[in-house]
């Protein structure tokens, strides 16, 4: 049975997360990174909210950091130039993000088959057991997708 290869240099990890222009865009947060783990920021902004009235956050900005800390926990545990796909991202909303504070965003990858990966992510403000939103995910693994060596490339081009 050969070892495992490494997984990849997590500081590398991170400084290409927060480069990914949407990651800018939404100033998401490399909070910590551990092999098959994550966990993201996303810092309140008004120009993100969905309910004006109230001050919520929308729902899309929650996806969007439960989908990028998900991929990021597949990649953490993978070999670098393993490119990975989305195939299924389900998401509850289980409580609105409270204006004005910050949404964590923590996400495991608790199993992998020679194709595809299957993560659990939560989102939540202070208590991962007060979740705002709970997704599960499947990322096809060595598709034509996102990996680790292709988002340098495409930084340093940028």
């Amino acid at each position: 049975m050969e070892p495992s290869p490494p997984p990849p240099d997590f500081d590398r990890l991170r400084e290409i997360f927060e480069a990914i222009p949407h990651c800018r865009e939404l100033g998401l947060e490399v909070v910590s990174i551990a092999e098959g783990k994550g966990i993201i920021r996303l810092d309140y902004h008004k120009r993100l909210v969905g309910n004006p009235e109230r001050g919520y956050l929308h729902g899309g900005a929650i996806t969007t950091v439960l989908d990028t800390v998900a991929g990021m926990a597949v990649l953490s545990a993978l070999p670098e130039d393993t490119p990975i796909a989305t195939l299924d991202l389900r998401i509850d909303y289980l409580g609105p993000a409270a204006p004005g504070r910050p949404v964590l965003a923590s996400a495991h990858c608790y199993r992998r088959t020679a194709s595809v990966a299957f993560v659990r992510a939560i989102a939540y403000h202070d208590d991962p057991d007060e979740p705002i939103a709970n997704g599960v995910a499947t990322f096809m693994l060595s598709a034509t997708g996102f990996s680790i060596s292709e988002a340098a490339r495409v930084d340093r081009e940028c």
